[in-house]
């Protein structure tokens, strides 16, 4: 557990209740341990990543992350930031295909932004690359220049790190609907041009999907044009971030999604897709239903429990079936006696899902 800051600590502490929960119906037992990561290492040892973490983290079957960051930090030099704690997870643990799922649970749908019949059903996942890219590319800095200070950032991708991710989304993209789009920006970043090419090199080898391409600004608006045309789609570090917040809001809020960030050999990190929320933070008004359903993924990707990760999302779906909704994903005007809608804080949505979990048929 690395429950990190704002609302951290109150999202996970739900989500580790619901994870141990589904794993005794399975007969196992939930062994777990707890390390800082972000601004909380930085009060207390002065580092965003403290070495006694990475170690705890190499040392687990898998993690669990709340969120890092805060305004109280922002002033800190670039390489001391909560962030960095969260890169250093990514680039220490080998985490370098990032999973977003964008699916709409039925009870939502109202609560998007686009029209319903637009996304029900929705069932979109994002894969990622995340160790590569302009994120982690050399050199970088603010550096001096004829008198001025010039900012530098490297968008750097080899062969090898393109094959890696389009190997997990091709695998991923067969046993879905079958249908993979990466998304680049080959018309003027040479990166992406020779992203293009080692995707559509890869595409005879999985004769069973379907490869399309789009420019990443062309994917954007698709997204939220007609977003059931994709099923699977690939891309690089910057571009998936975007697109995958992109993809939040199409599901009514970042607090319902979750993500997994894998490394070669399965072990994996999980954490909701949303921020710290220091606004509401300790105020029981956070959503917990992203780390949640991050707890589904790490059962299903990690531990190799696929009874537990269906129970703990059927949980998820029969709470939003009853009517309770955390502020964030409420449509407008809904919480009234009259709607059926229930706003719930973060501790009320807990003890709701861990009832759904003790009655598994009202939850299928």
């Amino acid at each position: 557990m690395l429950p990190g800051d704002g609302i951290g600590p109150e999202v996970v502490s739900v989500a580790v209740q619901v994870l141990g929960a589904a794993l005794s119906q399975e007969g196992v037992h939930l062994h777990r341990q707890e390390g800082l990561v972000g601004g909380c290492a930085i009060d207390a040892v002065g580092m965003p990543l403290p070495p006694e973490t990475l170690d705890l983290c190499r040392s687990a079957d898998a993690v669990l992350l709340g969120a890092v960051g805060g305004p109280q930090w922002e002033a800190l030099p670039m390489g001391r930031r909560p962030e960095k704690g969260l890169l250093g997870l990514r680039s220490g643990l080998g985490l370098f295909a990032n999973l977003r799922p964008a699916l709409l649970f039925t009870p939502l749908a109202a609560a998007s932004s686009l029209k319903p019949e637009l996304v029900a059903e929705l069932d979109i996942l994002i894969v990622r690359e995340l160790t590569g890219g302009i994120y982690f590319g050399e050199p970088r800095g603010v550096f001096r220049e004829n008198n001025e200070r010039v900012g530098v950032n490297t968008y750097r991708y080899s062969e090898h790190e393109i094959e890696r991710i389009a190997k997990v989304a091709f695998d991923l993209a067969g046993k879905r609907q079958g249908r993979l789009c990466s998304v680049d920006k080959a018309n003027v970043l040479e990166v992406t041009d020779l992203w293009r090419q080692v995707v559509s090199a890869l595409a005879a080898q999985y004769p069973e999907v379907a490869l399309s391409h789009l420019y990443v600004d062309n994917a954007a608006m698709q997204l939220v044009r007609a977003p059931k045309q994709f099923d699977v789609i690939v891309t690089g570090n910057m571009f998936g971030d975007i697109l995958s917040d992109v993809a939040a809001m199409l599901t009514g809020s970042l607090g319902m999604l979750p993500s997994a960030s894998l490394a070669a050999n399965g072990f994996g990190l999980y954490e909701p897709v949303h921020g710290s929320a220091p606004d509401i933070a300790g105020q029981d008004k956070a959503n917990p239903l992203a780390t949640v359903l991050s707890a589904a993924m790490l059962c299903r990707y990690s531990l190799n429990l696929p009874a537990a990760a269906a129970a703990i999302e059927g949980a998820v779906d029969a709470v939003l079936r009853k009517g309770l909704r955390t502020a964030d994903i409420a449509a407008q005007g809904e919480g009234t006696p009259r709607d059926g809608i229930a706003l719930v804080g973060t501790k009320a949505m807990g003890e709701a899902l861990l009832t759904a979990l003790e009655t598994p048929a009202e939850a299928a």
